[in-house]
């Protein structure tokens, strides 16, 4: 045998198994590319948890709107989320960690009438 035929298979084996491998894999940001599984939000315990990080936010930077008076009153959440909207548990973590993390001029315009909506909270399709 040919030892530089040789040579050329293995290269071509290791170039096949190197792009199997590259397409195969989950891209960056792909849910489960850092082993999270997909996992749908749950609507009440999501707005239960915006709730109460809007009312902390709303206190800390002394803020008074309609929007603030709502969420510090514990005024029922909704059940569900708007309809076509099916938000991830990621999703809505990305969301809860901006308005913590927003400054409380962010937070004044969040709490504005009509309140302004934080890109990482829009997660749900327009109409």
């Amino acid at each position: 045998m040919n030892p530089i035929s040789s040579t050329k298979r293995s290269l071509v084996r290791l170039g096949l198994a190197l792009g199997a491998a590259v397409c195969l894999a989950p891209t960056p940001g792909d849910i489960g590319g850092c082993g999270q599984a997909a996992q749908d939000l749950d609507p009440q315990a999501f707005f239960l948890s915006l709730q109460s990080v809007q009312c902390d936010r709303c206190q800390e930077c002394g803020i008074r709107t309609r929007v603030c008076d709502a969420a510090c009153s514990g005024a029922e959440v909704p059940a569900e989320f708007p309809e076509g909207c099916f938000p991830l548990v990621h999703d809505g973590t990305v969301c809860l960690r901006a308005m913590i993390q927003a400054s409380c001029d962010d937070h004044r315009e969040f709490a504005a009438e009509p309140p302004q909506v934080p890109s990482e909270c829009n997660f749900c399709p327009p109409r």
